[in-house]
C-alpha cells in the first residue's frame, strides 16, 4: 500500500476525504435539492451504481495511505443509507483514520445516534437554517418544522456526542433575519453554530451575489448584541473562522467561501455517491473510481491513479469566482458530493 503523500500544484496535501453515501434526501432545501428540480419524477441513482460499503472502505484505506487523516460522511442525507453504522465501524477500523464525522439534517438521529456513536463516529454536524418553524419549513421545501431536528440534536447529545456543529446557510432576504435568533438559541448549549455564506454549489439553487450576507456582516450583527472575540484556528486549513462570546468558552463560527476564500489551504477531496473523485466542491469534472474498483485494479494501481490526479490539481474556484468576467463552467450538484 502506498505511503506516498502527494501535494498538488499549489503545494496542498491531501488530508480530508468527504464521502457521499447516497444522492437521496428526505428534504428539498432550496439551495441544495430544490423541489421543482428534484421532484417525484427525478431519477436517482440505481443501487448498482452506488458504491458498496466494502468499496467505500477499500477506497478510504487507499486514501489514508496517501495522507488522509479525516473522513466525513455526507449525502444527500446519509442517514437514509441502510445500515450506515456498519460502514462507520468498517471505517473506524482503518489504521491511520484519526477522525470520522458526519453531516446530516438530523431528522433520523433519534433512531440512529446511539448506534453511530458505538460504531466509532467521532463528530456530528447538523444542518438547520432557521430557528423559526415557518422560515425553516419554507427553506427545506417540505414544511418540516424545527422540532424533529432539535430532537435529533438532543438525541445525539444523549448518545455522547459533544460539541455538535449546527450549520446555517445564510441567504439575504430569506433567513438572514434569523442569524441572531439562531445564535441566541444555542448560545449556552455547548453546540457550535456555524453561519455559512450562501455559495453557488451546483447549478440549480438560483445563486446570486446579491443574496450573499458577508461573514463580516454576520459577525457584526451578533456582536452588536453579544460581543464576540476571535479565536485561533484549531488546525491549519480550518474552513470556519472561530469566535467566542466575550467572557465565555461558547463558540460560533463563520464560513466565508465567497467574500474571503480559503482555497489556498484546502486539503479536501470528495467521492460522489456513484464513485467519482472530485478535487473541489465546485468541480465540474469527476474522475471515475468505481469502474477501476470493479474491473480488478489493484490497491497500488488505484493509489497511483489518485495520486496522479491530486498532483495535477490546481482548483481555486472561489478565488477565481470573485474575478470572473465571463460565464463560469457548470458544477456537480451538491446532492451528489455533499457540502
Amino acid at each position: 500500500m502506498s505511503t506516498d503523500h502527494p501535494s498538488d500544484k499549489l503545494g496542498r496535501h491531501l488530508r480530508d476525504l468527504r464521502i457521499s453515501v447516497t444522492d437521496r434526501c428526505n428534504l428539498r432545501c432550496t439551495y441544495c435539492m430544490p423541489a421543482e428540480v428534484f421532484d417525484e419524477n427525478y431519477q436517482y441513482l440505481p443501487k448498482s451504481n452506488i458504491l458498496s460499503f466494502e468499496e467505500i472502505t477499500r477506497l478510504s484505506h487507499i486514501f489514508v495511505g496517501l495522507g488522509v487523516e479525516k473522513l466525513r460522511i455526507t449525502g444527500g442525507e446519509p442517514l437514509l443509507r441502510r445500515d450506515l453504522p456498519d460502514l462507520i465501524a468498517m471505517l473506524a477500523a482503518i489504521d491511520g483514520v484519526q477522525d470520522i464525522a458526519l453531516t446530516t439534517n438530523g431528522i433520523l438521529l433519534p433512531k440512529l445516534a446511539p448506534a453511530l456513536k458505538e460504531a466509532g463516529l467521532s463528530r456530528l454536524t447538523v444542518s438547520l437554517d432557521a430557528i423559526s418553524d415557518d422560515v425553516f419549513g419554507a427553506i427545506n421545501g417540505r414544511g418540516v418544522g424545527t422540532a424533529p431536528v432539535l430532537a435529533g440534536i438532543e438525541a445525539a447529545k444523549d448518545a455522547g456526542f459533544e460539541g455538535i456543529k449546527i450549520n446555517m446557510v445564510v441567504q439575504k432576504g430569506v433567513n438572514d433575519h434569523e442569524v441572531l435568533p439562531m445564535a441566541e438559541a444555542f448560545r449556552e448549549s455547548g453546540h457550535i453554530v456555524r453561519f455559512i455564506e450562501f455559495m453557488d454549489v451546483g447549478n440549480t439553487n438560483g445563486w446570486a451575489l446579491e443574496r450573499v450576507v458577508p461573514a463580516a456582516e454576520i459577525v457584526k450583527r451578533i456582536s452588536e448584541k453579544h460581543p464576540l472575540e476571535a479565536v485561533a484556528p484549531n488546525y491549519a486549513g480550518e474552513v470556519a473562522s472561530r469566535f467566542r462570546y466575550a467572557g465565555s468558552e461558547q463558540e460560533v463560527g463563520v464560513i466565508s467561501s465567497v467574500t474571503a476564500p480559503f482555497c489556498a489551504g484546502c486539503t479536501r477531496a470528495r467521492i460522489s455517491a456513484r464513485g467519482e473523485l472530485f478535487t473541489c466542491l465546485f468541480g465540474s469534472q469527476g474522475y471515475d473510481l468505481r469502474e477501476p474498483l470493479r474491473d480488478g485494479m489493484s490497491d497500488e494501481q488505484l493509489a497511483a491513479f489518485v495520486s496522479n490526479i491530486w498532483r495535477t490539481r490546481d482548483d481555486r474556484y472561489s478565488e477565481i469566482r470573485s474575478s470572473a468576467t465571463g460565464e463560469l463552467p457548470p458544477k456537480v450538484e451538491m446532492s451528489y458530493i455533499g457540502g
